[in-house]
This record gives structure tokens, sequence and C-alpha cells, in this order.
């Protein structure tokens, strides 16, 4: 089990008591071991995908001894237990957690969070547990889920023509067409057969993307006979790639005919991918603030 970082700090000090010299690699061996973490659980990461999450935990862990007083670094990326380190462990608590440091140094602004309510305190506890990477990144992706929901309701209100506007600038702000606004195009408002937009990948327009917008409610299941269909219009156009962008959703059955067809290869997108999307290559959506975070550098305090 991964333990959250707080129940991870009270065995790492607790194996340091021998005073010897810790690098990284030897406290996350020491959670490893104490916590019986599995070679699946180490694969699992942090809500950003960016980085493994017992790495981000114990990190946080280490972070926190330092600063609260209860190991120090005798040089980089080397880590041993203090005095004050020592004499908690004479009478150690059941769990060290940021509330027991702050006690423990009541001085250290650095543990100083914002008053909440007592109704909140079980909140505050529940936030405890998460490092602060995990607590922003998962504001960040509420923030996103919340953005998404608003996306598809400003969709559903758009004509289907304008639908496919957004669909065909958004397949061009990903790189397709080399990135260029004149390589795409919307098919006229009737008779596209099938057809909404197309994507030139070379400036002479001999290799193309087909692509087809449906501007459906978000719980219509599309199924196969849709995607046949879709198919059959890409190869009445010679075409070897098709995209299919819908607000709503994919059956099963459409899923494995556009995974197996060999006449094209598809594509199929829905309404969640189709928003994940235009948030991350800011299609119908601007930048409203950036957060900039920092880390230590150590190198800076390093002497000759």
């Amino acid at each position: 089990m991964i333990p959250d970082f707080q129940s991870a700090m009270l065995p790492i000090l607790s194996k340091m008591k021998d005073e010897k010299i810790y690098d990284s690699t030897m406290i996350r061996n020491i959670v490893v071991e104490h916590f019986e973490i599995t070679e699946e659980e180490k694969q699992v990461k942090t809500p950003n995908g960016k980085q493994l999450l017992y790495y981000n935990r114990i990190a946080w862990s280490i972070s926190y001894l330092r600063t609260g007083g209860l190991i120090e670094s005798p040089e980089r990326g080397k880590y041993k237990i203090s005095e004050l380190g020592k004499k908690v462990l004479n009478n150690p608590p059941e769990k060290i957690t940021i509330r027991f440091l702050k006690e423990l140094n009541p001085d250290k602004n650095l543990f100083e969070r914002e008053k909440k309510e007592k109704t909140e305190e079980e909140q505050i506890e529940y936030d405890d547990e998460k490092t602060p990477d995990e607590l922003i990144e998962e504001g960040h992706k509420r923030i996103n889920q919340e953005l998404s929901k608003i996306l598809l309701q400003n969709i559903e209100n758009a004509s289907p023509y304008k639908f496919e506007e957004i669909v065909v600038e958004l397949l061009i702000k990903m790189g397709y067409g080399d990135s260029d606004f004149n390589n795409g195009e919307v098919t006229s408002k009737s008779g596209d057969e099938g057809i909404d937009g197309i994507i030139k990948e070379d400036k002479l327009g001999l290799d193309k993307i087909y692509v087809q917008a449906k501007r459906w409610k978000k719980e219509t299941k599309i199924g196969r006979p849709e995607i046949q269909k879709f198919v059959g219009a890409l190869d009445g156009q010679r075409a070897k790639k098709g995209i299919f962008i819908t607000t709503a959703s994919f059956s099963q059955e459409a899923l494995n005919y556009a995974n197996n067809t060999s006449n094209a290869t598809v594509i199929l997108i829905d309404g969640q991918k189709l928003t994940d999307l235009m948030i991350e290559y800011e299609a119908g959506v601007t930048v409203k603030d950036t957060i900039k975070i920092c880390k230590i550098d150590t190198d800076f305090f390093t002497e000759e």
C-alpha cells in the first residue's frame, strides 16, 4: 500500500535512529519495505501522470521531516537524524503529522495554514493526507472538469456548421496541416457526402485527413452503423485517414469496428476527449492565470 506522506514520516525517522547517512533511494527502500509496496503500486503515477506517486509522497515526507528539524542534510541529497529527531524517538507519537511538527516547532511559519472553521476539521485531516503537489493537481483537474462541462454546453448551443469549424480549427492547433489554418477547410453546408472537413497534410494536398463532426447530445451512444457510413464516405474519396468527432460517446461495437477496419485509419474522438483536447490546445479557451511553482536550487547554496 502506498502511504500518505504523513504516515511515512515516523517509519523513516525510526529507521534513521542508527545515525547513519541515508540518500533518497535508501529512504524510498525503507518505505517500500515497511508498507510492503508492490511492484504494481510502484508504477502508479500522480494525477498529472508525470511522476511516480510513491516517489512524490516520500519526497514530501523527507521535506517535512527536514523542515521540521527532525532530520538534517549534511550534504546534497544526503540525510541523517538530528538531535531533535532522536529526542522525538525517545517518546515517539503514534504518527508524525504536520500538526505534530507545528506543536514541536511553533515558531516555524512554514507549517502555518489558513484558519478553518471547526466544521471543516474533517476536510483538514483529509487534505493533510495529500502532498501539496497532489492538492494542486487535483484542483487543476476539478477546474478542467468544470470547464469541460461548460465547453460542451457552448458547443451544444452552436450550429452544426460552427461545430465543424471548431473541430477543424482544433485539429490545426494540434499540428495537423502543418499548423497552417489555410490547410483546413469546412465542406459546404449541404451535399458534403458524409465529410464535414478536410485537412491537407502537405502543400499540394496529396495527403489529406477527412473529418466528420457530429454535434449530438452527450447522452447519445453512436453505434457501428454510423462509423460504417463514415468509412464508406472515406472509400468514396479514396481516403486513407479519417477522424470522427462527436459531442456524444461511442458504443464498444463502434470502437471495435474503427480499430479493425482495413479500409482506412479511423480515429474516434468522443465528447470528453474533445473537450480535453480543446483545453490542452487552447481552442475555445484562454489562459486565466499562470502559477509558477519553484523548488530549492541546492547548488546555489553550495560553497566552493
